[in-house]
Protein backbone atom coordinates (compact mmCIF):
# COMPACT_ATOMS: atom_id res chain seq x y z
CA UNK A 1 0.00 0.00 0.00
CA UNK A 2 1.06 3.66 -0.82
CA UNK A 3 0.03 6.60 0.47
CA UNK A 4 0.53 10.04 -0.73
CA UNK A 5 1.38 12.62 2.04
CA UNK A 6 0.70 16.26 1.32
CA UNK A 7 0.07 19.36 3.89
CA UNK A 8 -0.19 23.06 3.90
CA UNK A 9 -1.21 23.85 0.44
CA UNK A 10 -2.07 26.82 0.64
CA UNK A 11 -3.69 27.48 -2.68
CA UNK A 12 -7.18 28.82 -3.09
CA UNK A 13 -7.12 26.93 -6.15
CA UNK A 14 -5.18 23.99 -7.91
CA UNK A 15 -2.64 25.53 -10.07
CA UNK A 16 0.07 23.91 -12.26
CA UNK A 17 2.78 22.85 -9.97
CA UNK A 18 0.29 21.14 -7.68
CA UNK A 19 -1.15 19.23 -10.47
CA UNK A 20 2.70 18.42 -12.01
CA UNK A 21 3.59 17.28 -8.31
CA UNK A 22 0.30 14.99 -8.22
CA UNK A 23 1.05 13.73 -11.35
CA UNK A 24 4.90 13.09 -10.53
CA UNK A 25 4.63 11.72 -7.17
CA UNK A 26 1.00 10.49 -6.27
CA UNK A 27 -0.60 8.75 -9.54
CA UNK A 28 0.82 5.43 -8.42
CA UNK A 29 -0.72 6.35 -4.28
CA UNK A 30 -3.44 4.28 -3.56
CA UNK A 31 -4.84 6.73 -0.84
CA UNK A 32 -3.97 10.65 -0.17
CA UNK A 33 -3.38 12.43 2.85
CA UNK A 34 -4.09 15.96 3.66
CA UNK A 35 -2.36 17.07 6.80
CA UNK A 36 -4.63 20.48 6.73
CA UNK A 37 -4.23 24.15 5.79
CA UNK A 38 -5.80 22.92 2.70
CA UNK A 39 -7.07 26.45 2.00
CA UNK A 40 -9.64 25.73 -0.51
CA UNK A 41 -12.00 22.31 -1.51
CA UNK A 42 -10.89 22.80 -5.03
CA UNK A 43 -7.41 21.78 -4.53
CA UNK A 44 -8.22 18.47 -3.59
CA UNK A 45 -9.49 18.11 -6.98
CA UNK A 46 -6.33 17.43 -8.36
CA UNK A 47 -6.29 14.17 -6.90
CA UNK A 48 -8.46 12.98 -8.99
CA UNK A 49 -10.46 9.12 -8.18
CA UNK A 50 -8.34 8.96 -5.56
CA UNK A 51 -9.50 8.24 -1.71
CA UNK A 52 -8.62 11.23 0.27
CA UNK A 53 -8.54 11.31 3.80
CA UNK A 54 -7.79 15.11 5.46
CA UNK A 55 -8.16 16.77 8.38
CA UNK A 56 -8.34 21.03 8.65
CA UNK A 57 -5.48 22.92 9.66
CA UNK A 58 -5.28 26.95 11.34
CA UNK A 59 -5.41 28.75 8.45
CA UNK A 60 -8.59 26.96 6.56
CA UNK A 61 -11.90 28.61 6.46
CA UNK A 62 -15.25 26.82 7.99
CA UNK A 63 -15.99 25.75 4.21
CA UNK A 64 -12.85 23.02 5.03
CA UNK A 65 -13.39 22.55 8.87
CA UNK A 66 -17.29 21.61 8.14
CA UNK A 67 -16.14 18.68 5.96
CA UNK A 68 -12.72 17.58 7.84
CA UNK A 69 -12.18 17.21 11.85
CA UNK A 70 -9.03 18.71 13.35
CA UNK A 71 -7.67 15.33 13.91
CA UNK A 72 -8.68 11.61 12.84
CA UNK A 73 -7.39 7.99 13.45
CA UNK A 74 -7.54 6.42 9.98
CA UNK A 75 -6.89 2.30 9.90
CA UNK A 76 -4.79 1.17 6.74
CA UNK A 77 -4.16 -2.92 6.56
CA UNK A 78 -4.59 -3.26 10.03
CA UNK A 79 -1.93 0.00 11.01
CA UNK A 80 -3.52 2.91 12.88
CA UNK A 81 -2.48 6.48 11.53
CA UNK A 82 -3.15 9.64 13.41
CA UNK A 83 -3.67 12.64 11.52
CA UNK A 84 -3.71 16.10 12.43
CA UNK A 85 -2.30 19.38 11.13
CA UNK A 86 -0.77 20.96 14.58
CA UNK A 87 -0.55 24.43 16.11
CA UNK A 88 1.15 26.86 17.55
CA UNK A 89 4.95 27.41 18.47
CA UNK A 90 7.10 24.82 16.15
CA UNK A 91 9.12 24.09 18.62
CA UNK A 92 7.62 21.14 20.72
CA UNK A 93 4.92 20.51 18.47
CA UNK A 94 5.85 16.19 18.12
CA UNK A 95 5.86 16.22 22.30
CA UNK A 96 1.92 17.82 21.47
CA UNK A 97 0.56 15.80 19.46
CA UNK A 98 2.42 12.67 20.45
CA UNK A 99 0.02 13.24 23.32
CA UNK A 100 -3.32 13.15 20.78
CA UNK A 101 -3.38 9.91 19.57
CA UNK A 102 -2.76 6.78 21.61
CA UNK A 103 -2.16 3.07 20.05
CA UNK A 104 -1.26 4.47 16.79
CA UNK A 105 2.08 3.17 14.76
CA UNK A 106 2.23 6.69 12.88
CA UNK A 107 1.35 10.40 12.58
CA UNK A 108 1.13 12.27 10.17
CA UNK A 109 0.94 16.03 10.57
CA UNK A 110 1.79 19.50 9.01
CA UNK A 111 1.75 23.08 10.47
CA UNK A 112 5.48 23.17 10.15
CA UNK A 113 6.45 23.05 6.62
CA UNK A 114 9.46 21.42 7.85
CA UNK A 115 9.90 18.14 6.82
CA UNK A 116 9.99 15.08 9.57
CA UNK A 117 10.09 10.84 9.07
CA UNK A 118 11.42 10.10 12.52
CA UNK A 119 10.82 7.59 15.27
CA UNK A 120 9.78 8.86 18.81
CA UNK A 121 8.65 6.44 21.45
CA UNK A 122 7.72 3.80 19.26
CA UNK A 123 5.63 6.15 16.94
CA UNK A 124 6.74 7.33 13.20
CA UNK A 125 5.85 11.19 13.12
CA UNK A 126 5.71 12.09 9.39
CA UNK A 127 5.62 15.50 7.96
CA UNK A 128 5.71 15.58 4.49
CA UNK A 129 6.40 19.73 4.56
CA UNK A 130 4.63 22.21 2.61
CA UNK A 131 4.93 21.90 -1.49
CA UNK A 132 4.28 25.13 -2.54
CA UNK A 133 5.02 27.30 0.97
CA UNK A 134 8.98 27.45 2.24
CA UNK A 135 8.13 29.53 5.23
CA UNK A 136 10.06 28.21 7.98
CA UNK A 137 12.21 25.36 5.81
CA UNK A 138 14.48 24.91 3.34
CA UNK A 139 13.07 23.09 0.26
CA UNK A 140 9.39 22.07 -0.99
CA UNK A 141 8.26 18.69 -0.27
CA UNK A 142 5.56 16.12 -0.09
CA UNK A 143 5.71 12.04 0.84
CA UNK A 144 4.69 8.60 0.68
CA UNK A 145 4.37 5.91 3.42
CA UNK A 146 4.89 2.35 2.40
CA UNK A 147 2.58 0.38 4.38
CA UNK A 148 3.43 -3.67 4.75
CA UNK A 149 5.01 -5.47 6.99
CA UNK A 150 5.98 -2.14 8.10
CA UNK A 151 5.23 1.55 8.07
CA UNK A 152 7.90 3.42 6.73
CA UNK A 153 8.12 7.25 5.54
CA UNK A 154 9.91 9.05 2.69
CA UNK A 155 10.35 12.73 2.41
CA UNK A 156 10.89 13.46 -1.47
CA UNK A 157 12.17 16.77 -2.10
CA UNK A 158 10.44 19.29 -4.56
CA UNK A 159 13.31 21.58 -5.53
Amino acid sequence: MKIGVISDTHLNLSDDRLEQIAADHFDSADVIFHAGDIVDLAVLDVFKGKQIYAVSGNMDPDSVRKVFPQKRVVEIDGWKIGLIHGWGSPPGLEDKILREFEDVACIVYGHTHQAMNEMRDGVLLFNPGSPTDRRFARHNSVGILHIGKEIRGTIIPLD
